[in-house]
C-alpha cells in the first residue's frame, strides 16, 4: 500500500476559494494516491472549515485543521510587514503534531496538473527542505538576491516545499527569525520568502522548477531557455505544478496567461466537490 501524502497548507479565509481548486485539481491529477490535508491557521470561522472538511471528504481523504497556540507568538515581530501568518509555514515543525515527519508545504495560488509521488518520495540527502528557484531566461536573479540579502547559494521560491518536520523542529527558532528581521528589515521585499533564504538557504534541495514550481507568467523564459522544447505540450506531460506567482492571480478577470483558460476549467470543476 503506498504511504498516504501529507499536503500542508496556511492560509486565512480570503484564500478558501482558491485552496478549494487546487484540492480539486490534486484530486483529478492523482488518482492513485491518498491525501491528508493540514491546514494551519488563527482564525478561520467553522463553518468555512466545515466546507473544506466536506471537499475532503468527497475525495476520501483526511482533513485537520491547526489552531495556531497564541503563546508560541508572546515575542514574534507582528507589524504591519510582519503578520503572524507569516511565521506559520517557518514554523511548522512547532505547529504540527511530533508524530508527522514530513509534509509537502503547498501555496493555494497553485494547479496541480500531474503526479505529486516523485516530488515526495525524493530523497532529500540530509537537507530540510526541497524547493525550486525562479532563474527566468538566465539566472540573474539569483545574483541580484545574493548581493541584496548577503547570501552565496540560489534564491528560492518558498511556495511548494517538502519540509523535514523533525529537522525543522531542530533548527528553526523563532529567535533567529525575529533577529533577521530586526537587522536586516531594509533589505526584505518578500519577508518570509527572504527569510527562509537568508536563514535556511543551505539546508535545501533544489528541484526542478520546470516541473515542480513553474511560473505561470513565465511560458515565454522557459520555451526560451530550453530552447523550444518546453512548449504547452511538454508542459502539460511534464510539469507537475503550474503556480500562479504575483498578480494578478488566475482567479482575477485582469490575469491572462497561458494558464489562466486551464484555471478557469479546475474552477468551475470544483462546483462539482463543494
Amino acid at each position: 500500500m503506498k504511504e498516504k501524502i501529507d499536503i500542508l497548507v496556511t492560509i486565512d479565509e480570503n484564500y478558501l476559494n482558491p485552496l478549494q481548486v487546487m484540492l480539486t485539481s490534486i484530486y483529478l491529477n492523482n488518482q492513485n494516491d491518498i491525501f491528508k490535508i493540514w491546514l494551519i491557521h488563527q482564525s478561520i470561522p467553522q463553518e468555512k472549515l466545515d466546507s473544506l472538511n466536506k471537499q475532503a471528504t468527497r475525495f476520501n481523504w483526511e482533513f485537520e485543521a491547526v489552531v495556531v497556540d497564541e503563546s508560541l507568538f508572546d515575542n514574534a515581530k507582528t507589524v504591519d510587514r510582519y503578520p503572524k501568518e507569516m511565521y506559520f509555514r517557518l514554523l511548522a515543525g512547532q505547529i504540527l503534531p511530533e508524530k508527522l515527519k514530513k509534509v509537502l508545504y503547498l501555496d493555494p495560488d497553485i494547479l496541480i496538473i500531474n503526479p505529486l509521488r516523485p516530488l515526495w518520495e525524493v530523497d532529500l540527502k540530509g537537507n530540510m527542505l526541497t524547493a525550486s528557484t525562479h532563474a527566468g531566461v538566465t539566472s540573474l536573479i539569483n545574483g541580484v538576491n545574493n548581493i541584496r540579502l548577503g547570501t552565496d547559494h540560489d534564491y528560492y521560491n518558498s511556495g511548494i516545499m517538502i519540509m523535514d518536520l523533525d529537522m525543522l523542529r531542530a533548527v528553526v527558532k523563532i529567535e533567529d527569525i525575529n533577529d533577521v528581521i530586526e537587522n536586516y528589515n531594509a533589505v526584505l521585499i518578500l519577508p518570509d520568502q527572504d527569510i527562509l533564504n537568508f536563514l535556511y538557504g543551505n539546508f535545501i534541495l533544489s528541484v526542478p522548477e520546470e516541473i515542480w514550481n513553474y511560473d505561470a507568467r513565465k511560458y515565454t523564459s522557459y520555451l526560451t531557455r530550453s530552447l523550444g522544447k518546453e512548449d504547452i505540450h511538454w508542459v502539460a506531460k511534464n510539469t507537475a505544478i503550474l503556480h500562479f506567482c504575483g498578480q494578478p492571480k488566475p482567479w482575477d478577470e485582469k490575469n491572462d496567461t497561458k494558464f489562466t483558460a486551464l484555471y478557469e476549467n479546475y474552477r468551475m470543476l470544483t462546483n462539482n466537490y463543494i
